[in-house]
């Protein structure tokens, strides 16, 4: 889980369960996402949504490192080098998507109470996407 995801959680937790002294585990497991109708519900939603994504993610990322692994080419192509290209890349990637998603997203919804949703809505169109583009470049074909 990420530091955002768990941090997010805790202030879910405490903005939407701490006034009717239910926990967040409770309350989660009555959240039907496809009747959410509160802010607290769609941001829960929206949360585990980006977790699927980001899970599906990391998964891509790992075969697509195996993938450049069985690469038997010379340098400057070779495993080692290309392994060290896709590292560097994705780190980037990531910082692109929280700033576009985190900080612009944030700055377009002006705090109001979709900022939280739209954020995560954000993250995961653009997990999704990443996901997407590993699978089709860095696979047997």
């Amino acid at each position: 889980m990420s530091r955002f995801s768990k941090r997010f959680l805790e202030i879910l937790a405490f903005a939407g369960c701490a006034s009717t002294g239910v926990t967040l585990p409770a309350a989660a497991q009555n959240i039907d996402c496809n009747q959410a109708s509160s802010t607290v519900e769609m941001n829960f939603c929206a949360d585990k949504d980006y977790q699927a994504a980001d899970k599906a993610l990391n998964a891509a990322y790992a075969t697509a490192l195996k993938y450049i692994r069985s690469r038997d080419l010379e340098k400057p192509y070779d495993a080692k080098s290309f392994e060290t290209a896709l590292k560097n890349a994705q780190r980037a990637w990531v910082s692109y998507r929280d700033a576009d998603c985190k900080d612009l997203v944030a700055q377009e919804w002006s705090g109001g109470t979709g900022t939280t949703s739209a954020i995560l809505g954000c993250m995961t169109e653009k997990t999704m996407q990443r996901t997407k583009d590993l699978k089709e470049r860095f696979t047997d074909r």
